[in-house]
């Protein structure tokens, strides 16, 4: 496969990590010094190492270092149990304290038109446990985040929002687009455009949208979605407000995602260039969430500018939003092979397509005919690069393009065969999300047949991929944006066939979260395609529940799809 083509060995040999660096609070580094000294002294079984990272000052700075300097410690770094607790609960609030509950403005037990096409009255019942989960989710910043923000991660945001669930108590970017489907499809218009303002206030302070909504996030962005989501609400509500005031921040967030950083040009074999882009965070340090376990993973380089190098792939990918997986490895046993900058991803590039498109569309009602023309053009550029670089004839499929290591982002590389990874992931067929694509019926045709044979469909839904590392972006866990994306994409198409293959995946995934959800009594964030009713497992964190994109997809395909009075929920 085009994976083994790449050398196994350290791509971090030679060169200086000379990209972009930004700076961290004070108040982060310190929490680090914690989340280290904790990892020290519990149990790994027991440690989640971003709890400590979203601790809350009840003090100023100073004076809580000067107290935990004097705290005695072992060789190590570590200390007793007690000295660490007591010090803790004297210092700090706990993690989640400085978002407070919120009732949503439009909730309703029943809103009126909720997913007419649930005719079975146990989907029913459930379909309306799985809304009512979005009143758990509110939050808004508390006052003290506005007052005093030295005293916390959590960043000041306008107004309430709807957090994806357990360790993940902030507000964050992709998982927002699944959330909204769901609002949408739950009658809430003005919690889903509070969501988007509160995306757009992110963009207009830093210049993208953060990863979350915490200081520590302020490195990276995630795959960006916001014109996606200002799409679907304007599509349901008609509120050219909303597309006024978002037009100014895409334009923005699509000047960043084609910055110098994010760009790469390559050189096809019929002589044209191509620009696309790649996942490159402004950080090459530990990640603060993760920074005691992101230490002992680079502890293997021997030199400081390989273990930065090390660090900077590590944030990329978190910026993919799949992390971690094989996808994304030079060597897929070895986990310090990550090299996420040195890839053009498929679905990156889709959704920039995809940010293309919805421009062009906004600009149009707005009556910015220049910019909607520039972005058409732009738009239809981009797809003659999705047909050079990414498209696999053979395999009927898009794939990854790597990059030569060494690369300089204004210097073209030629194309090569050899250089399309084509290992199969989920993340191949997620172009047929863009209507581009999805128009085309003897490509959704060919796209479907080979989806079919990929080995990625599976009794539960879309494996992520055919790979079981133990990392959670791979086999056997099926994640909900996936099955969504790629669903909706053949689901939109004028294949008989692959309107068929989409109500199928559709039905496997509403019936493995239905099971799960009884059996648990909760929605997950990822579950187990080969066995239908199981959650997924694997990565550096425990599973975890809530869970925002998971209750929007659930909904989005209920109400797409519905379920007949007499059709089985239970796994056949």
């Amino acid at each position: 496969m085009a994976a083994a083509n790449h050398s196994p060995s350290s791509p971090y040999s030679c060169g200086k990590d000379s990209g972009p660096v930004i700076p961290t609070t004070s108040l982060v580094t310190f929490l680090e010094r914690i989340q280290e000294t904790a990892f020290q002294t519990y149990e790994r079984s027991k440690f989640d190492h971003k709890d400590f990272i979203d601790l809350s000052l009840k003090f100023d700075l100073s004076t809580t270092v000067k107290a935990f300097d004097e705290i005695s410690k072992t060789e190590n770094g570590s200390v007793s149990t007690k000295d660490f607790e007591e010090f803790i609960g004297k210092w700090f609030k706990s993690a989640g304290e400085d978002l407070v509950y919120v009732e949503p403005m439009d909730f309703e037990t029943e809103p009126h038109g909720f997913l007419p096409k649930v005719e079975n009255p146990e989907v029913r019942a459930w379909a309306l446990e799985v809304h009512g989960l979005w009143k758990k989710l509110s939050r808004e910043v508390s006052s003290s985040v506005h007052d005093h923000p030295e005293l916390h991660t959590l960043l000041p945001l306008p107004v309430p929002g709807m957090i994806p669930g357990s360790r993940f108590r902030e507000v964050y970017y992709w998982d927002s687009y699944w959330v909204i489907r769901g609002l949408l499809a739950s009658k809430m218009h003005e919690t889903a455009k509070a969501i988007v303002t509160n995306l757009i206030s992110l963009l207009d302070t830093y210049g993208y949208v953060l990863n979350g909504a915490r200081a520590y996030y302020t490195n990276r962005s995630q795959p960006p979605l916001l014109s996606a989501m200002v799409y679907e609400i304007y599509n349901r509500t008609g509120d050219v407000d909303l597309v006024k005031k978002a037009l100014p921040a895409l334009l923005k967030e699509y000047q960043f995602w084609n910055s110098e950083i994010h760009t790469m040009i390559i050189h096809d074999a019929e002589n044209c260039n191509h620009s696309l882009n790649r996942y490159y965070a402004m950080w090459n340090k530990p990640r603060p969430e993760a920074s005691a376990i992101d230490k002992r993973f680079a502890s293997k380089f021997l030199n400081v500018n390989e273990k930065q190098k090390f660090y900077r792939e590590l944030a990329s990918t978190a910026e993919s939003g799949w992390d971690f997986s094989t996808r994304w490895m030079r060597n897929p046993s070895e986990f310090t092979s990550l090299s996420t900058t040195t890839i053009l991803p498929v679905d990156l590039n889709a959704f920039i397509l995809r940010m293309e498109l919805d421009i062009a569309f906004f600009a149009k009602i707005v009556g910015e005919d220049a910019i909607a023309e520039d972005f058409l053009t732009a738009s239809h550029t981009r797809k003659k690069a999705f047909n050079s670089v990414f498209w696999n004839e053979n395999m009927g499929q898009w794939v990854d393009y790597w990059l030569n290591y060494g690369a300089e982002p204004k210097e073209p590389q030629t194309w090569e065969a050899q250089n399309q990874n084509q290992n199969v992931f989920a993340s191949n067929f997620v172009p047929l999300w863009i209507d581009l694509f999805n128009s085309d019926t003897p490509l959704v045709e060919k796209v479907t047949r080979s989806l079919q044979s990929s080995g990625l469909l599976c009794a539960a839904g879309i494996a992520t991929s055919l790979t079981n590392s133990g990392h959670q972006w791979d086999f056997p866990n099926g994640w909900a944006p996936i099955q969504h994306m790629i669903v909706e994409g053949l689901w939109r198409s004028a294949s008989i066939e692959a309107r068929k293959v989409a109500r199928d995946i559709a039905e496997r995934w509403i019936r493995a979260n239905y099971v799960a959800y009884k059996k648990t009594g909760t929605m997950h964030e990822k579950y187990n395609v080969e066995k239908c009713g199981e959650y997924g497992a694997g990565g550096i964190y425990r599973p975890q529940t809530g869970f925002g994109w998971s209750n929007g997809v659930v909904l989005t395909f209920l109400e797409e799809f519905g379920w007949p009075k007499d059709q089985n929920i239970d796994c056949n």
